[in-house]
């Protein structure tokens, strides 16, 4: 089964680096191309439902309409796909505004494709919304200083947090960090399925779907 992948960025030869680096995974179909978020939204328009992709990779920095405001439209007129930034800027200030608009998920641009690869695959099998270990930091930063709220306080209690293992709450640990499932099972010596098994047992336990919610919630909680 392939992940149907659309592209949206305002320059050439990114639209193709990014293309050719998803194609070489094997895992991935591009069924859409845009230069930019208006370019999205009407060639959305020429696709049925079946032909609709699973995950928008989003640039920020577009003409036209800008990649937060193409994913705060385009979650509203197509709720099912997952809208994930792609770009090169880290600043805490776009990272704020993509999550306010409904971003999925942060990754950069930087990152190697198998990075990118295999974080929207497990992002696909798992649920969780993927984002750059640089990224999970920044995030972190913005809930310390309480400019970003995810969760209400009263939304999970106490008693769920002592369900989690010691194994589980390592995973935790290592989860908020933005490490993908082949890095946190190198970390803890045990393979890559395992340790996505975990992480879906955490997210169950603690009632989240993604990376930034479950950051939140181990630092709500104190468990970083």
């Amino acid at each position: 089964m392939s992940i149907k992948i659309a592209i949206v960025d305002d320059k050439f030869v990114n639209r193709n680096i990014i293309k050719n680096k998803l194609l070489a995974y094997g895992h991935f179909e591009i069924v859409l191309m845009a230069e930019n978020g208006s370019d999205f939204l009407q060639k959305m328009k020429t696709l049925n439902p079946k032909e609709r992709p699973d995950v928008a990779l989003i640039d920020l920095e577009m003409p036209e309409l800008d990649g937060v405001d193409t994913i705060a439209a385009a979650t509203t007129l197509y709720p099912n796909i997952k809208y994930v930034v792609l770009t090169i800027f880290d600043d805490e200030d776009k990272i704020f505004k993509a999550i306010k608009a409904g971003a999925f998920g942060y990754l950069l641009k930087d990152e190697n494709a198998e990075n990118i690869g295999d974080m929207l695959w497990q992002m696909h099998e798992s649920g969780a919304g993927p984002i750059s270990p640089g990224i999970a930091h920044k995030i972190l930063q913005l809930i310390q200083n309480n400019k970003l709220t995810i969760l209400k306080k009263d939304t999970v209690t106490e008693k769920i947090l002592f369900e989690l293992t010691d194994r589980e709450t390592e995973i935790l640990k290592l989860l908020v960090k933005g490490l993908a499932y082949k890095e946190i099972g190198q970390e803890l010596g045990i393979s890559p399925n395992t340790a996505k098994k975990h992480v879906i047992n955490v997210y169950q336990k603690l009632h989240v779907n993604s990376r930034v919610q479950a950051l939140h919630l181990a630092q709500e909680k104190g468990l970083l």
